[in-house]
Parts: C-alpha cells; structure tokens; sequence
C-alpha cells in the first residue's frame, strides 16, 4: 500500500534551488534514511512530506487512511504543560481517551454534575483498553531517561524537550513515522533501545540521521540529495556507497561522451546555413539537450581541514583525586588520570552523569573542586561544546571567523587568509557573506567547529561533535581527527564515530564514579553484555571498600592484559634503541648534523620510554 506520493515538487530559498522536479513514493513498511550534505534540503523535504511546508511547484499526496507523526528538530510543545499531559495531547485515540478521563475526574471533584461524563469517560478508556496507557508512556519515557513526569515543559532544556517530543510521536503508534535527527540528545543506552524498537515496529518511516550504525540496523532504504535531485538505493549504507559510486562514475562518463558529441554537433551547427536551419529543427532541440548534459557539473565540493597544532610539551594535565559536587551531588569523586601524549579518549554515561561538568573543571570553566588539576605550560585547548555559535543578527560568516584572525599560520608555517580558510570548510564566497542566522544547523556546526581549530589546539574536547554534521563531513572530520598530533576527547552518542577515533574510555557511572576502559565502545558494550551478574553477599566493612575503590584498583580487562604482558618488551627494545645511539654519541666519530640527529633521537627515545613505563606501572598496581 502507498503512503504517501511525491510528484514533481521543487523548492528554493532564497536564491538557491534545493530540489528541482523530484518525485519518489514510500510504500507501508519500508524504512527510508535521507541523506545529503548540510544545506541540501533535507530537512525542508520532511517537512514537506509531513505537510508543515509548501512546495514552489509539484503535488504532495498523503493516504487518507493513514495516521503521520512528525518528529522535528525544534519541537513545539505547550510550555505550560507538564510532561505526562503533553503526552496525552494526541490524536492517538487511547491518549485523548484517557486525557479526557483525567480531566472529568478533576472536575468531578468540584462540580458533580459532570459525573455523567466521567462515567462515559471511563466506559470509552475501557472499550478502548487504554488503561495501561499511561504505565506505557511513563515506560517510554523512562527509556528516554525522562523519570520526573510531572514537571512542566518550560523548565526543561532543549534535548529534554526533545525526548518528550520523540515519546509523544512513538506513542501515537502511526502508519508513517517522520523523524528528523531523532539520536540528537539522546545518550547511548536510549539510542540502542531505540533503535532495537525501530527496528522491531511494523512501521513505515520517512528520517534524517547522521548515525551511521542507526541507519544501517533501522533503515532498509536510502534516498540521497544530490545537486537538487533525488537518488534512491535499496539496501543499507555499505551497499548505498556502493552504488553512489558506480552511479557517479557512470555519469561522469556521460557527460564526457555528450561533451565529444556537442563538438561534432557544434560545428553541423555552425555550417547550417540559416535559410535551411528550421528543416532541423529537432536536431537543434536535441543538440540543446546535449548541451545541457555536456555542462553538468560534477564537481564536488569537499570540506578540506586544514589548520595547524601547537606544540604539546611533557606535561599535558595531571589529575588528582579531583572530586566535585553540586549541592548533595556528587559528580566526580576522587579521580585521578595523567594525560599522555596521542592520548584518544571517548566519554560514555547516561545524560546528567557529569561528563559535562567534567570537561568543564578541565578547561577551567567550574571553581570549587577538591584534589589538583595541573596543567602542562605548552597545553592549549579546543573546545567545542554543544552551545550554539554566538553571533549577532547583522554578523556575516567571514564576520565570525575575521573575529579571531584575518591570516592563520599552518602546520608548514605557511599562512593562509580567513577568506581561504572558509573555503576549505566549504563556504564559498558568495556563502561568505551571507548572514550568519540564515546557515542551516549543519552549516552553523561547521562554522563553530572552524573557530575552534582556528586557535591552533593540541588538546582537543569535543562535546557532541557530530550533531547536525552529515556524514560525509564527519567521515572528513574522522580523516582530520585521526591524524591530529594532539590529545582528543570525545563525548559523543555516534558510535561509529566513537569507535574509529577513540580507544580508551572513561566511564560515568554515576554518583560521581568514573572508571577507565581500555577499548572502543564497540568493545566496553561487548565486554558490558558478557559481565554474569553474581549473588551479592551480606554487606560488610570489606564489600563497601571494594566499592570504593578508585578506577586505577579494577581488575585488567582482557585488552588491558595483552597490553601489559607486551610493554616490558616494548621498553626493552627501546632502551636498547637510545643505548646504540649513546654509544655513537659518547664516540664522537660523526658529523655536527649526525650528532643533532642522534641527540633529538635519543630525546624522543627518552620520552616514549617515559610514557610506556608510566602505563606499565599503573597496570602493574592494578593486575
């Protein structure tokens, strides 16, 4: 059966065509992804498809006997409500049933004359078998760690009106489900219950995600945006990828046959004598054909990271016994950690765990905290936070970024201007003087994240990086991130991002708790689901101890026993490394450029023998 039918729309804002002509139609039961590069129009098509905006041309057609729920990036919800009667305010048909029963039963109390009412209120919550409604949407909302329902809408924050909005359209149960980035603010055990019941629902849906393992156990279509028109692949992202590229290679050899042909037809145009030229004139139509074929343009613009790193000394931060609270709550208790060199950490824990906070005491942002964080001379930070771009309405783009510098000085020591900057991180110079609140989300993101490496950061925090970034930025960012020079944290609900970047973890428990794993996430969920629950004992003395017990005390994981037993050897090899090169040294038999080599080799040496029995050590106490 067919939902919905789209024929020949197209859209523009402002000057600039979205999509021209488009026409596609979803079927009941299929579960399509969106994707395409920020600015493309994909959120605008959702909003078409789902009738919250117009087209410039086309017609849109939704089966009359279907329900759609729409979830936005910007939700609109009663702020004077509380949580659990926004819930109810739906078309679903066992909500306003018992939205209704509850309101009778407030009013009964002062006015009984509407116990008729009431009492056809609840025959209607009874016909309709509705009355574990509301268990079903206070579970729903716990699984989207919303637990205080009675509280009112204005006082959540913008994630948290988010996940009530998401609730609210997964419990109106509809025929076609659109969704546009639902994965935003949500933390990583909401994001894998929600894509187990996604996937598990006789649902058909129409979203936007930049999550890519999300997208490949939810979705069994794809439609890409591309330069205005609509693509579409049936299969997951691996084989969209795929096919993407054969389609691209074909039309890039399209376009170089119509370019020979257009020649040929050129110059049979050009000797027409004019008197002749209309006994042609299909030939002249289909030679404007191949025109336009022969100039398609199939360049594509790719974000281009290039910025530089400062120099990162010994010492980077040490951490010790921090511990820091907010009123009777404890957010960090007694952690202790030395960052070293490449250090490539993943923040993981349930929303309001404290990872936020901590990377605020890090960077300096919270006062009041007990235990040491010391900082490194050299160290210098890159932050990028989930706070949205600060600008002004009259603030172009290349505004924002001559703000910080007019030329920036590279890697190489070569120096590069702010407009040429932009270009690389894809605002061409139209783009660049465009005003800053007309960028899409995705477009705002880059910016942000062009002013943060703008400082020329070798410690880099980033807090959500992959919010409203398409995937072929982020696998462009993923490219820049892995061969950054300096430290990197990450927090972030992307696991795939997470996996390729990170390979150790710091854990939030909760109740201040932070444990260190060695591993991505793929591997922490892996070694998580193999953990046999045991019966606990009577709690004594010694049981609360062992709870007390800092990161540094867990036993080695099985990453982290491989890992020890292959450091002594490591550090062997490289003492004898620095004693060859002492040895040529203390010989003095070299040049004055292979006695330079070998005392900045030796130094290096020195180093990474440093860093290696550092580990050896702290794994040693623990094993």
């Amino acid at each position: 059966m067919n939902v919905l039918s789209i024929d020949g729309i197209s859209k523009s804002f402002n000057e600039r065509i979205l999509f021209e002509n488009v026409s596609f139609g979803i079927d009941q039961g299929q579960k399509i992804a969106l994707l395409g590069v920020n600015g493309c129009g994909k959120s605008t098509l959702l909003k078409i498809a789902g009738g919250l905006e117009s087209t410039d041309s086309g017609d849109v057609s939704v089966n009359k006997n279907i329900r759609v729920s729409f979830l936005t990036q910007m939700p609109n919800l009663d702020e004077n409500a509380n949580i659990i009667t926004e819930v109810f305010n739906s078309e679903h048909p066992q909500a306003s049933a018992v939205k209704a029963y509850q309101t009778f039963l407030v009013k009964a109390e002062k006015d009984p004359s509407v116990q008729e009412d009431l009492q056809a209120a609840m025959e209607q919550v009874d016909n309709l078998g509705a009355w574990d409604f509301e268990d079903k949407a206070r579970q729903v909302l716990g699984k989207l760690n919303i637990h205080d329902s009675t509280q009112l809408i204005k006082n959540l924050s913008g994630g948290q009106k988010k996940r009530v909005a998401l609730a609210k359209v997964l419990l109106e149960e509809p025929d076609l489900l659109i969704l546009d980035e639902p994965t935003n603010h949500l933390d990583l055990d909401a994001i894998e219950w929600l894509e187990n019941y996604l996937a598990a629902q006789n649902l058909t849906i129409l979203m936007v995600t930049h999550d890519r393992y999300f997208l490949d156990r939810v979705t069994n279509h794809i439609m890409e945006i591309d330069r205005g028109q609509v693509y579409r692949y049936y299969g997951n992202y691996a084989y969209f990828l795929e096919k993407k590229a054969d389609r691209e290679e074909r039309e890039m050899i399209e376009v170089e046959k119509a370019k020979n042909l257009m020649k040929k037809e050129l110059d049979w145009i050009r000797r027409q004598p004019k008197a002749r030229g209309t006994k042609a004139k299909y030939r002249i139509d289909a030679f404007h054909d191949l025109k336009a074929k022969a100039s398609t343009n199939l360049k594509k613009d790719e974000l281009e990271i290039k910025t530089g790193t400062a120099r990162m000394g010994k010492k980077i931060i040490e951490i010790e016994n921090l511990k820091f609270s907010f009123g009777e709550q404890s957010m960090v208790n007694d952690f202790s950690y030395v960052f070293k060199k490449k250090d490539r950490i993943g923040i993981v824990g349930k929303n309001g765990a404290g990872k936020s906070t901590f990377l605020n005491l890090l960077t300096g942002g919270l006062d009041g905290y007990q235990g040491k964080i010391t900082l490194g001379q050299n160290t210098r930070f890159g932050y990028y936070s989930q706070s949205e771009l600060e600008h002004t309405n009259d603030q172009k783009v290349i505004d924002v970024i001559k703000e910080i510098a007019e030329v920036i000085t590279l890697d190489d020591g070569s120096t590069i201007s702010a407009a040429q900057l932009l270009n690389l991180f894809l605002f061409d110079p139209k783009a660049q003087y465009n005003y800053v609140y007309k960028l899409s989300g995705g477009e705002k993101r880059r910016l942000q994240l062009l002013k943060v490496l703008m400082y020329n950061p070798n410690f880099l925090i980033l807090d959500e990086p992959t919010n409203d970034l398409d995937i072929m930025t982020l696998n462009i960012l993923e490219d820049y991130l892995e061969k950054f020079g300096g430290c990197l944290i990450i927090v972030s609900h992307d696991r795939y991002f997470m996996d390729r970047l990170v390979d150790q973890l710091f854990v939030f428990r909760g109740e201040g708790e932070i444990n260190i794993f060695n591993g991505n996430y793929t591997d922490f969920r892996e070694e998580e689901k193999n953990v046999v629950p045991v019966s606990a004992p009577t709690k004594t003395e010694k049981d609360k101890t062992e709870k007390q017990k800092s990161p540094k005390e867990a036993k080695l994981t099985f990453n982290e026993k491989r890992e020890f037993e292959t450091l002594e050897k490591e550090i062997e090899k490289l003492e004898n490394q620095k004693a060859e090169f002492i040895e040529k040294l203390n010989a003095g038999t070299g040049n004055h450029e292979e006695l330079t080599e070998w005392s900045q080799e030796i130094e290096k040496l020195t180093e990474s023998i440093e860093e290696k029995e550092m580990r050896w050590l702290e794994l040693s106490e623990r094993a």
